[in-house]
């Protein structure tokens, strides 16, 4: 009996290959996507995690700063503690070096101590070059105030100069190497790097090797180290590389699974259509002994090997779609969190089986309702012709309601570890509860079409069939509506989200013009004070709002903070330049003797660190040095939305820095011209300002325009990958729809002879065909658009704000949703056209003869 059932299920794969092949395709490009994002995204943080963890090295214990710089006098103090074995002082920032082409590149410049480094961080241990000289002769290079050594990136990016110079003027002196792997990178000696960057006395950190049975508690307890020093752990760097871009990675998984879930439908409609097709085999089977529980099984052993099949061929073109995109796009698939280097592709056999399981998986869950079917079956009668199943009942629209009243339950439930499971699930219950419902759908609209077409014969033909057959017809759109409802939802969330974007960059970029530091955003590059003044009184410049960014480390397991320090009008009735999410709230009474600094965060901030509008911000009180910050209390006098930086921040009024601090450094300038001036001629007088201050190298320009389009395309090239994953997830619909009718229409073969007997012709046998199929695609667009935008308030409103901790306006492109419901349905009905010519000619005709 196994060997009859095998070769049953063989020969039905055999002979009808491409019903079949469309079921395994669709399996083949939701694997292959979804491993070839896992793939690109485990390699790029493999390599990032490995390039840090190398330059980190593997201390006991790492002190930072929480906001700025470490004062390089605490060094000594720790280092001389009985329980530190050796204390190894890092200075780290980006450095513009003149590459060989003439052009500026930036690399990353540490500053370490040679003596200290190679029992901390042996990756970054100085290694002399002594093809020059003996190495004798060069060990005081270590220490030289111009020598730097190079990793391999580096000596790669520099083609082997032996002689740098910095963007601001500085010569360097190439004397070796190290063996840090990652991006271009260059050490040097601590104190010549403080000297180079005008950083005397500061430090980013200073690594601990702890003396045998030292206890990290007891150290730093000791230590009593001040409150604006943090001491974390060196796995944390990794835990916030991981975290930095955790929400990016899950979603653009989440995404490229939309074709599996697509394929899961389409091998339902596959299945389904070929088991009501083999009825009176099955019967036959039945008839001779074969049980329900074995034609349960031969159906689901049948979806299993067209899962397996897809999956085996899935892993392979995710593999090799992994390796293309990681040599072409570096491992940044646009998100910008991974860059440098291009990473070696991470293959690990336990990923490509999880994903195979999860082809095969998706085609049983496929695969299970037709086998129900099959197994439900009475033999008997469905060998006479009777054995028709019964049209599902109200407890079939009840399951397909509560399904969705499910869905919106899960919608409002909170993110598990900062991912939105529930959301996910939620997507999914509305998608399988919609199409549950389609046969309800088609019905109710069904009765009300057809009383309006009784004169025209073939309309009625083509709609009196989807009526009576409205099972048949929910089967077939099944995969299209799945593919077209999860395109309309990211089309819309992608519209809502540029939309506000566009909006954002209107409120935070008020002035016409800007001047920042040249190297990057940052805190490690700031405008000549000289300059800053000078700009102020440039014809042509109204007014000059200065702006600082500096990290703020408020939780060791958190990337860290931006804390965003410009001029604040914090008057009663004034209009502040932020996008804010409600109103500002006036600063609260406090004891005489304290202060009160009111500050704004971002709405990460509320979701990260419970810092809600009305709230105190203690956090904020140990970022800074002791004495300055004694009887201030941070109040958090509102929440604005800030789509530049995912993991939160913080604006403070320039004037409270500069109090708190004593710091008046600043990265940038928005420059307000003034009515009528002229913006290149006010450029031109400020790059003179910036000749006069030695400063012309230090600088870049950029327009209000400039900088608008520059954002958007990079929005743009994020989602470029949500563009393909949607084009792909409608071409699998489409293609169910083409194996769907292509089954049905061969299979009636004898209708249509018997309608050719009747006196049509083969253009009205035709015509009859392609108004079925403009009748179930335009059911199937109608549905998937009515459930693509009950996905996307989910996505809009649910899952992009629990994962990104931003929110953002629905907006609703009505012309490209309509656009996109157009294409399916021409494409379905071109496609219900074509599959008819090969049914409707003198086969069909022949067919009705083997009834006589």
């Amino acid at each position: 009996m196994r060997a009859l059932l095998c070769t049953f299920s063989w020969q039905e794969l055999r002979h009808h290959p491409w019903r079949n092949a469309s079921a395994v395709v669709a399996v083949l490009l939701g694997v292959a996507l979804a491993f070839a994002v896992h793939l690109i995204n485990a390699s790029a943080l493999a390599e990032f995690s490995s390039a840090v963890s190398s330059v980190n090295g593997q201390p006991d214990v790492e002190l930072r700063a929480r906001q700025g710089a470490l004062d390089d006098a605490l060094l000594a103090r720790v280092a001389a503690h009985p329980g530190v074995a050796l204390a190894s002082p890092v200075l780290e920032f980006p450095l513009q070096v003149i590459a060989p082409s003439g052009e500026r590149m930036g690399v990353s410049l540490v500053g370490v101590d040679a003596l200290v480094v190679a029992a901390l961080s042996p990756a970054l241990m100085p290694v002399t070059d002594t093809t020059q000289a003996p190495s004798g002769a060069r060990r005081f290079d270590l220490f030289a105030p111009d020598a730097v050594f190079l990793n391999a990136a580096a000596q790669q990016a520099l083609a082997g100069q032996t002689a740098l110079q910095t963007g601001d003027g500085a010569r360097l002196r190439v004397a070796g190497r190290v063996n840090a792997p990652g991006a271009p990178l260059l050490v040097m000696d601590v104190a010549a790097a403080q000297a180079l960057s005008q950083r005397e006395g500061e430090l980013s950190r200073i690594d601990l090797r702890l003396a045998p049975g030292a206890r990290a508690s007891d150290v730093l307890a000791a230590l009593q180290l001040p409150a604006n020093v943090i001491a974390q752990r060196p796995e944390q760097s990794g835990e916030r590389v991981s975290n930095l871009s955790r929400a990016y990675r899950v979603n653009l998984t989440v995404l490229a699974l939309v074709a599996l879930f697509t394929g899961a439908f389409l091998v339902f409609s596959v299945l389904s259509l070929s088991v009501a097709r083999r009825q009176p085999q099955f019967a036959l089977l039945g008839v001779l002994g074969l049980s329900s529980r074995e034609r349960l099984r031969l159906v689901l052993a049948e979806s299993a090997l067209l899962g397996l099949l897809g999956s085996a061929l899935g892993i392979a073109l995710g593999t090799g779609l992994a390796a293309l995109a990681l040599r072409l796009l570096g491992g940044d698939l646009g998100g910008g969190y991974f860059k440098g280097e291009t990473p070696p592709l991470l293959w690990r056999p336990w990923a490509a089986a999880v994903y195979l399981l999860l082809g095969v998986a998706a085609s049983l869950v496929g695969g299970w309702w037709p086998a129900r079917a099959t197994a439900r079956m009475a033999p008997a009668l469905a060998l006479k012709g009777l054995g028709a199943p019964p049209t599902p009942g109200a407890h079939r629209h009840t399951l397909a309601l509560g399904l969705v009243l499910l869905a919106g339950a899960l919608a409002w439930a909170p993110p598990v570890a900062g991912i939105p499971l529930a959301a996910y699930v939620s997507v999914g219950l509305l998608l399988v509860g919609g199409i549950a419902a389609l046969p309800l759908g088609v019905g109710w609209l069904l009765d009300r079409v057809a009383p309006r077409i009784t004169r025209h014969a073939l309309p009625v033909l083509a709609v009196e069939r989807a009526r009576r057959l409205r099972e048949t017809a929910a089967v077939a759109t099944s995969g299209v509506v799945a593919s077209l409802a999860l395109s309309v939802a990211l089309t819309v969330m992608v519209a809502s989200f540029r939309d506000s974007v566009t909006q954002w960059l209107d409120a935070v970029l008020p002035a016409q013009l800007y001047v920042r530091s040249a190297g990057g955003a940052g805190d490690d590059h700031h405008l000549p004070p000289g300059f800053v003044a000078a700009v102020a009184q440039v014809n042509g410049v109204d007014r000059v709002d200065t702006l600082r960014a500096t990290p703020l480390q408020l939780d060791p397991a958190r990337p860290a903070v931006a804390l965003l320090v410009r001029p604040l009008d914090t008057k009663p009735g004034a209009t502040l330049s932020l996008p804010l999410v409600g109103h500002a709230l006036p600063s609260p009474g406090v004891p005489e003797g304290e202060r009160v600094i009111a500050v704004y965060v971002s709405e990460a901030m509320v979701d990260l660190y419970g810092a809600k509008p009305g709230a105190w911000l203690p956090a904020m009180a140990q970022a800074f040095a002791e004495p300055q910050v004694r009887g201030t209390r941070f109040f958090v006098a509102g929440v604005w939305r800030d789509y530049a930086r995912q993991h939160g921040s913080v604006v403070m009024d320039r004037a409270d820095f500069v109090r708190l601090t004593g710091d008046t450094r600043v990265n940038d300038l928005a420059l307000h011209l003034r009515e009528g001036a002229d913006e290149n001629a006010v450029l031109e007088r400020i790059r003179a300002v910036a000749a006069q201050h030695g400063a012309q190298e230090q600088i870049e320009f950029a327009s209000v325009g400039q900088i608008r389009a520059n954002s958007l395309r990079i929005f743009d090239r994020s989602f470029a990958v949500t563009v393909w994953l949607q084009a792909v997830a409608i071409g699998i619909g489409i293609f169910g729809v083409a194996a769907s009718f292509s089954a049905q229409v061969l299979a009636r073969r004898r209708e249509f002879g018997l309608l050719a007997h009747l006196g049509l012709t083969r253009a009205q046998i035709l015509g009859v065909v392609a108004l079925e199929g403009l009748a179930w695609t335009v059911l199937g667009a109608i549905a998937g658009l009515v459930l693509g935008l009950a996905v996307s308030l989910v996505l809009v409103h649910v899952v992009n704000p629990q994962s990104f901790h931003w929110t953002m306006d629905l907006v609703l492109p009505w012309a490209r949703l309509l656009a996109l419901c157009a294409a399916v349905v021409v494409a379905g009905t071109l496609t219900a056209w074509m599959a008819g010519q090969a049914a409707a000619g003198r086969d069909a005709v022949r067919a009705v003869k083997e009834d006589w």
